[in-house]
């Protein structure tokens, strides 16, 4: 299997990293499985669906995506903006929740290397200092994952707490 930079790379503009997310482009359908409560010991999941629609911004130098979760106490609305720096090869990362649209979450940061993509900040949760990754793995024309994993010690120990599986849209 190439590797993501190969398996991304439109064929078009420096082999930097800024054409890694270009797989992504486009509608999917979403399989979401979503731990309960996070770091507190929980090993039961809700599963729910929904759709991203991904595109291209920045003349390349960033994309967003439109989300629909469908949580099961009710649907919302998200979007993710991702903006690529050439000077360093990296790409920042913010989430902002259609719930709460007058903030936006603290940038991860990272890059793809040998066909995955991890992305890490500090960040605080329920007032604990954490770290968090978001991982991208198993990118395909037709499929990708995603998932979000929350560090209480400094890396050390890592609890995954969401997973979302994307599968193209017909």
């Amino acid at each position: 299997m190439p590797t993501q930079s190969a398996a991304g790379r439109s064929g078009d503009g420096p082999a930097d990293g800024r054409t890694d997310f270009d797989f992504f482009f486009g509608r999917w359908d979403v399989s979401h499985r979503r731990l309960q409560a996070r770091l507190a010991g929980n090993t039961n999941w809700d599963e729910f669906g929904g759709t991203c629609d991904v595109r291209r911004i920045l003349g390349g130098l960033g994309n967003v995506d439109d989300n629909v979760i469908e949580l099961p106490g009710g649907a919302y609305l998200a979007a993710t903006v991702r903006t690529f720096d050439p000077a360093t090869g990296q790409w920042s990362i913010w989430w902002i929740d259609g719930r709460n649209p007058s903030s936006i979450d603290v940038p991860m940061r990272g890059r793809f290397e040998a066909g995955a993509g991890t992305f890490l900040c500090d960040d605080v949760f329920d007032g604990r200092k954490i770290q968090v990754r978001f991982l991208w793995s198993r990118m395909t024309e037709k499929s990708a994952r995603w998932e979000q994993a929350f560090s209480p010690d400094g890396g050390k120990t890592w609890e995954t707490n969401w997973i979302m599986d994307f599968a193209r849209a017909g």
